[in-house]
């Protein structure tokens, strides 16, 4: 549960900062509250986490040619859109959660969003470490 609540937190930031960094994509940018921002943040995190988990391995498997193709480059075309995948999920949901442009906004906000996960699953405890 813990492993759980932490790769959810890692998602958050990491989508706090590619919007925070990237003008074509915005979260939370209404005039609510801070609750409220905190929550969709938090929300769009577990939609983006179960859209990883889930649909990430199918596309993985069916564009493995394309990434073998482009020596690993294309994985950022499937983080892209698994981006804009969860933006089609949160959308009806009433989460306020939008990419202007697939191509420039969805891919450089998935470079982020790598980034800013590594960084943070570097600092943060192994699930080896919080079993103990």
């Amino acid at each position: 549960m813990t492993n759980f609540l932490i790769r959810t937190g890692v998602n958050a930031v990491a989508l706090w900062v590619a919007a925070w960094l990237i003008d074509g994509i915005h979260l939370a940018d209404g005039d609510a509250t801070f609750a409220s921002k905190f929550a969709t943040i938090v929300l769009v995190a577990l939609i983006f986490g179960v859209v990883n988990a889930v649909v990430k391995p199918i596309a993985k498997v069916l564009t493995f040619p394309f990434i073998v193709l482009t020596l690993g480059l294309f994985t950022f075309v499937v983080n892209a859109f698994l981006l804009q995948l969860t933006e089609w999920i949160s959308s009806p949901l009433g989460l306020d959660f939008e990419i202007t442009e697939f191509w420039w906004d969805a891919v450089i906000g998935a470079l982020v969003i790598t980034i800013v996960s590594m960084i943070l699953n570097w600092v943060l405890p192994e699930k080896e470490d919080l079993d103990r």
